[in-house]
């Protein structure tokens, strides 16, 4: 029995794996009205921003925009119901809910675990296969106590479960997963006081197993079976040939970091057996990545791990249970390709292959099938949360009109004015060289003392103007001359926006991690400015300067102009797994604000507030007492007003707003 082919299976590039190789086909671009003059070209809808910024692909069912130009949320998906993001979020601040606001959306979660049980169910229903299908979550994925509250809630009428991979997140796991049948999958290094717990656990009525990792942990189970009495449920997990691919192909295969190798799963085996404790081996597990972009890597690993698991069986294991890890992927991208930001296959597909193998390697065995187990966790957690920032101010390069040279000035500003007249659709790639060239030598004049500071600044005025005509010029090409690609990037405006990329997208910072971004209003406005934006940190990396893309990973992003007489705020989607807890204190930015919304009949309802770090509470994390540093700073105030260097009223004043600032929050006021 085969799987069978579908639609929904299409991979719309060429099977490189990587977006970025098109550069060298010279690939086309897909560009924005011309704006050069200043005016709109045509009339903006919103559909030109659904394409644009590639919502309905990676946003479906949740996210899309409405006819105000708002984005708009439908935290039950296809079921009915849909909130306004921008007017939310102008709600949520008269809450005095300062921004960055971290948004989670409990429906969302909910349907996750609902479409990915439904999957499962329907392959099952479809290719006959006669067992179930119980998903656990991986507590790693986001360990915030509502979020796991909610996850244990909604799963309960799938018998849904948890996974820990330490010894914190099982105290979690034990102390939240109220679920009967629900499974309790303990992966992560062990000690023998790790194991015991696990063991414990199971007189409590829970169905915790225990997968070794290493080989010396079969011996920690041994002991502590002989120590209490329990006869543990025992997995391994399995180190497969089968190579996975992106970020984390190097989870698999004899060097990865966890698993057996087949000789130690012998070894294991011989040493259980010994004890007499072979049933007790009942699961076997495998995880070859996260974020798997391709299917077929799906499909080689589950034939692999189909047979490993009959062969354990054929070996005298009580084998019961599959746990094929985790690594469903996201489309981050909403290309539907094997880039490693997106997927070429849906959640159906998924469970499709894995069913289907699995029947059919048992079945040509004679093998009772296995319950099937997965690790889902980004797939799960990844949409249900939207970051809401605001933009503080912008950086441009000067493109006002340039004036025409006067009499007397170097002749490098003739050569540059000259230079911006000439410039069309024929001899921009050579004018551009030109001015490049001209601005040089201006620097050069200017550091021996040739030319004055007014004449350089005139000189850079007109280089720039010259780059934003080529710019102009080359928005209009079909091909783009490689030296000219990095033009757009150039010219792009820095906007400064009201967060730390440290604290809440730590893996745009550390792996360039593509999320979804764009703004949540004004998006049946045209977007006529480029820009990259700059965190809050004092660091060069603080910034994001890679965006989604359907043909490659853009350099820039299409913003609003912005205005300090009105907000603009911006979202950033998909980003509900690994971020919160991976964010870092890069000086000293703490948690954002949070808040769990839930949908009503009404409209909707805040289940959870919990409010950001203030920096009291950062400078504590570095061993800083907020009132001892108030004391210093009283006492300084004391004797600056002995020497008459400050005033009573300028000395009130300071410890007044110095000891009102820890309580505080760390991000700024918008």
């Amino acid at each position: 029995m085969g799987v069978e082919s579908t639609t929904n299976d299409i991979v719309k590039m060429p099977n490189n794996g990587h977006k970025s190789e098109l550069k060298n086909q010279k690939k086309k671009k897909l560009l924005l009205p011309s704006t050069t003059s200043g005016e709109l070209t045509r009339t903006w809808k919103i559909e030109d921003s659904e394409d644009l910024y590639r919502i309905e692909g990676w946003g479906k069912p949740y996210f899309s925009i409405n006819a105000a130009g708002h984005v708009t949320v439908s935290p039950k998906g296809d079921r009915g119901g849909s909130l306004d993001l921008f007017e939310l979020v102008k709600a949520l601040k008269l809450r005095n809910l300062g921004l960055p606001l971290l948004i989670r959306f409990s429906d969302i979660l909910e349907d996750r675990i609902e479409r990915l049980n439904a999957c499962f169910a329907k392959a099952i229903a479809r290719y006959n296969y006669p067992g179930v299908y119980r998903g656990v979550f991986p507590v790693k994925c986001n360990q915030e106590r509502h979020l796991i509250e909610d996850l244990v809630r909604f799963g309960k009428p799938h018998q849904f479960g948890l996974e820990a991979g330490s010894k914190p997140e099982l105290m979690i796991a034990l102390a939240l997963l109220d679920t009967p049948g629900a499974f309790l999958i303990c992966n992560g290094y062990k000690d023998r006081g790790y194991i015991e717990t696990a063991m414990l656990a199971q007189r409590l009525g829970q169905t915790p197993i225990i997968v070794l990792e290493q080989i010396e942990e079969v011996d920690l189970v041994i002991a502590a079976n002989r120590q209490l009495g329990i006869k543990p449920i025992v997995g391994v997990r399995a180190k497969l040939s089968t190579q996975g691919m992106g970020r984390w192909g190097t989870s698999t295969g004899d060097r990865a970091k966890f698993g057996l190798t087949i000789p130690e799963i012998t070894e294991a085996v011989k040493k259980l057996e010994q004890a007499e404790l072979l049933d007790s081996l009942q699961l076997l597990h495998f995880h070859i990545g996260s974020q798997i972009s391709a299917i077929n890597v799906i499909k080689d690993a589950i034939q692999e791990a189909s047979r490993i698991y009959v062969e354990l069986a054929m070996l005298g294991a009580d084998m019961k249970y599959l746990d094929v890890g985790g690594g469903l992927g996201v489309d981050y991208d909403g290309s539907q390709t094997n880039f490693y930001a997106s997927k070429n296959y849906n959640m159906q597909n998924y469970a499709n292959d894995i069913v289907a193998e699995l029947k059919d390697t048992c079945a040509e065995h004679q093998i009772p099938v296995p319950t099937l187990v997965s690790e889902s966790g980004r797939a799960i957690a990844s949409h249900q949360s939207v970051l809401i920032f605001d933009v503080l101010s912008t950086s441009e390069i000067p493109l006002d009109p340039p004036e025409p040279p006067k009499e007397g000035e170097s002749p490098i500003i003739n050569y540059l004015w000259e230079t911006y007249q000439s410039i069309n659709q024929e001899n921009f790639q050579e004018f551009y060289h030109d001015a490049a060239q001209f601005k040089e030598e201006a620097i050069s004049r200017f550091n021996l003392g040739i030319l004055r500071l007014k004449e350089r600044a005139k000189a850079e005025r007109l280089y720039w103007a010259c780059c934003k005509k080529v710019l102009d010029v080359t928005r209009q090409q079909e091909y783009v001359p490689d030296e000219l690609e990095d033009l757009e990037k150039i010219m792009a405006s820095i906007y400064y926006i009201n967060l730390s990329v440290f604290q809440s997208a730590p893996d745009c910072w550390a792996i360039n991690q593509l999320f979804p971004i764009m703004p949540i209003h004004r998006l049946d406005q045209e977007p006529t400015e480029r820009g990259i934006l700059a965190d809050l940190t004092c660091d060069s990396d603080g910034k994001i300067d890679n965006f989604i893309d359907l043909r490659d990973v853009k350099s820039v992003l299409e913003l609003h102009k912005f205005s300090h007489q009105e907000p603009y705020y911006l979202g950033m989607f998909l980003n509900g797994a690994y971020q919160e807890i991976m964010g870092n204190l890069h000086n000293l930015f703490g948690d954002t604000n949070a808040v769990h919304i839930q949908l009503t009949p009404k409209g909707y309802q805040i289940e959870h507030v919990v409010k950001g770090d203030t920096m009291g509470e950062v400078v504590k994390y570095v061993q800083y007492d907020s009132e001892d540093m108030v004391e210093k700073i009283r006492q300084r105030c004391e004797k600056a007003l002995e020497e008459n260097q400050i005033t009573l009223g300028e000395s009130q004043l300071l410890l007044q707003t110095y000891e009102q600032s820890f309580m505080r929050y760390t991000y700024l006021n918008s």
